[in-house]
């Protein structure tokens, strides 16, 4: 599924996650904030995503990627592959499991921020916001 980048809004996010709902409400969330956002379900989608946009010239701005993704790879893993294409890549990990060492320690398995889920608007917000310090 293809979709189409706002040229108005500056900021592109992909988003992985493996419930279309949470998929579609992140994506409404981050539209709300002003980003431009591409969903998918798998980590191996999000590397060929992430790919794909530097490619074109359209790199992200973030990346969020859910922890355990059902029969496929999660953000982990994800995020290992990221890194190799682009060491400055800015990826937030995502959880509802908060015992999880990775939400402890995000930056330790490569990530720059997390969330855990739920997460509010604010809370989505804020981290974004603090990529940019």
């Amino acid at each position: 599924m293809t979709e189409k980048i706002d040229d108005a809004q500056s900021d592109l996010v992909l988003v992985l996650d493996d419930d279309e709902f949470i998929r579609d409400l992140v994506k409404n969330m981050l539209q709300h904030l002003g980003y431009s956002v591409i969903t998918c379900a798998s980590g191996e989608e999000a590397i060929v995503r992430y790919k794909r946009a530097m490619e074109a010239g359209w790199p992200f701005y973030a990346v969020i990627l859910d922890l355990l993704i059902v029969d496929g790879m999660g953000g982990v893993d994800a995020a290992k592959e990221i890194l190799r294409v682009d060491p400055e890549a800015k990826l937030i990990v995502s959880s509802g499991y908060s015992t999880e060492p990775v939400l402890a320690r995000p930056k330790e398995y490569g990530f720059t921020a997390c969330l855990a889920k739920p997460y509010t608007m604010k809370d989505l917000s804020k981290v974004l916001d603090s990529l940019r310090s």
